[in-house]
């Protein structure tokens, strides 16, 4: 006859019951799933880091190299562009630049009488300005009694606005007499619309081509403080 197996008193037996079986089994179940939480979480923010890095390197692409939106702060321009005025400035129009730098790597295009471009301002660099392009490199311009001559030729001009019936001789200042004055190589000369109350290239000289940040193309906004509202006629009209 066979032997039966003696359990002792106070010993575990061989054979492991049921109940903890199972115990086993749903805590491998629960680990199992916490780490799958885990990593369902860290593929979220892995997710949504990548995004906003790849949000972040277009934006940088699109203002460095397309397009860069600029608030107009004063009313040199005006009536073409008033204070708070919002604008799109086309960057790649006249050529492509390498990034954090002045150096064109790439020129389309020199801008043309007419224009209005963005530029860095030749007294202070960390200032940007907005004017219109009056004439470009090898010309001629001289201003009499607040009339502008490119190449001893009057131009028709009608965007200059006056406000001031007075013209300020020459020797006083050059708003209203300059010149002949002509444009250097890889240069234009600016202007602001609103003639009297605009210092451009009259009172510190031209510009030069490398200080060129792109030509102002669309208005996407416009804020009147004074009235605090939204001038709706403006938005969406085109810069020329």
């Amino acid at each position: 006859m066979d032997k039966e197996r003696k359990v002792y008193p106070g010993r575990t037996a061989a054979v492991t019951p049921l109940g903890v079986a199972e115990k086993m089994e749903k805590i491998l179940q629960e680990n199992s799933s916490s780490e799958s939480a885990v990593l369902t979480k860290k593929n979220i923010f892995r997710e949504y880091g990548e995004a906003i890095l790849i949000a972040v390197i277009l934006a940088l692409f699109i203002r460095t190299f397309v397009v860069q939106a600029f608030k107009i702060p004063s009313g040199s321009m005006k009536p073409t562009l008033l204070v708070g005025d919002h604008i799109l400035v086309n960057k790649f129009i006249y050529g492509i630049k390498i990034p954090f730098s002045d150096i064109t790597l790439i020129p389309f295009k020199k801008p043309k009488r007419g224009d209005i471009v963005v530029f860095k301002f030749p007294e202070d660099p960390k200032k940007d300005f907005i004017k219109r392009v009056i004439a470009v490199e090898g010309e001629k311009i001289q201003i009499r009694n607040k009339k502008v001559y490119i190449d001893d030729k009057p131009i028709d001009n009608p965007y200059g606005t006056f406000l001031d019936p007075h013209s300020i001789p020459g020797g006083a200042q050059p708003r209203d007499n300059l010149g002949p004055v002509t444009v250097p190589p890889d240069s234009f000369f600016v202007m602001g619309d609103n003639r009297d109350h605009s210092y451009d290239s009259r009172f510190w000289g031209c510009v030069k081509l490398s200080e060129l940040k792109g030509k102002a193309f669309i208005m996407y906004w416009s804020w009147d403080k004074v009235n605090s509202g939204v001038r709706w006629r403006r938005l969406g009209q085109l810069v020329y």
